[in-house]
């Protein structure tokens, strides 16, 4: 079985393949319109979504099939107190693939253990959410032609933003990349995203807190709301919420080739003004995002068994010996999880928790409890 949890789980050559399909479904949708024909989707959001709950229905519609599902917890049997693993068990016996969007991070993943058809991560708390990398990938090859020898500009909130972490990732593997990380000092990018994915790869990369001062060298700009229901407090969110609002001033300097982007929704770190501007590419990012929904949906649904083979971890884990101390991971409400700690540093001795990634270094933690 393979499912798609993490953009790390596909390779370049597997993510150049989903583009080229993606992009041949938009020069050629009607080759396309019946390849998903009686298969079903299941979009289990269990937290809400617009954009990506509705690409996902409409790409599958697109390609044929048909669509249930739910737009909110409330509207599942969780609200009567079913577990994930449960709710996944009970859904694959009507679907055929599964987009599931939760705001505990690594129920994905736990869904992916239980699953007997694909899982697909739609977005999990602050986590992952490796859909909406691949529609960037896409927005980029198609806008810029490329996906080397780019300066990319991230602006924002750094610290939670699950699709700037991801596209990082993602980007990491491409050659002459450089990273420009705008955000306040309280929303930086995480210390582990630079020491694991930019420094370990040798990715050139600045931190500043201006905007406008790196803006004529950016080929990208990547714009991103301050994300409210990330934080525990209220007053710290309406701070900083409108740290960086972009507008026509602010691209005065900008090259003429530039290409804005936005995970969307905007709130008002764009202005309405810069919508006019042929650069702004969040709205044609939307509809990239469909097309790369469609190539994905088909590369899972007609996988054959050669492909379904599950690669083993073969690194050191600790099993139970402690629990995940983050709020927002699946373990604070799955119950029956083991606590798995998977060794990802041995000269460090970083564990980190196989749900949520939460980091684990201090020495032998495991054993003063």
């Amino acid at each position: 079985m393979r499912h798609l949890i993490d953009i790390k789980e596909l390779t370049v050559e597997e993510i150049e393949e989903l583009i080229k399909v993606a992009k041949d479904i938009m020069q050629f949708p009607e080759k396309y319109s019946e390849k998903c024909k009686h298969k079903k989707l299941a979009t289990l959001f269990f937290e809400p979504s617009t954009r990506t709950r509705l690409s996902f229905e409409a790409a599958m519609m697109e390609l044929g099939g048909n669509v249930l599902g739910f737009s909110e917890a409330k509207s599942s049997s969780t609200s009567k107190g079913e577990s994930v693993s449960d709710t996944i068990r009970t859904v694959g016996c009507y679907a055929d693939i599964i987009a599931m969007r939760h705001p505990k991070e690594g129920a994905p993943l736990v869904a992916s253990l239980k699953s007997t058809v694909p899982i697909i991560n739609a977005g999990d708390g602050g986590h992952n959410h490796p859909t909406q990398t691949l529609t960037d990938l896409l927005t980029i090859s198609c806008e810029k032609g490329r996906l080397d020898n780019l300066t990319i500009g991230l602006c924002g909130d750094l610290k939670f933003g699950r699709t700037v972490h991801s596209l990082i990732t993602a980007m990491s593997r491409h050659k002459n990349i450089k990273f420009v990380l705008i955000s306040p000092d309280e929303l930086k990018i995480p210390e582990y995203v630079k020491e694991e994915i930019l420094e370990k790869n040798k990715i050139e990369y600045i931190e500043t807190n201006d905007l406008e001062k790196y803006m004529d060298e950016l080929d990208i700009l990547y714009m991103t709301r301050v994300q409210r229901e990330r934080f525990l407090d209220e007053e710290e969110y309406l701070r900083l919420k409108d740290s960086y609002i972009l507008n026509n001033l602010k691209l005065k300097n900008a090259k003429n080739d530039l290409c804005i982007m936005h995970p969307l929704p905007r709130v008002n770190e764009i202005s309405t003004e810069v919508d006019s501007d042929l650069r702004a590419a969040y709205f044609r990012q939307v509809k990239y995002g469909k097309y790369i929904r469609m190539a994905l949906i088909l590369k899972l649904v007609n996988q054959n068994n050669e492909n379904n083979v599950e690669k083993n971890n073969t690194k050191k884990e600790i099993i139970n010996e402690m629990k995940c101390k983050n709020p927002s991971c699946i373990t604070t409400i799955e119950q029956e999880l083991d606590h798995v700690f998977i060794l990802t540093d041995e000269e460090k001795n970083i564990y980190r928790c196989k749900y949520c990634e939460h980091i684990y270094k201090e020495e032998n933690w495991w054993k003063s409890i």
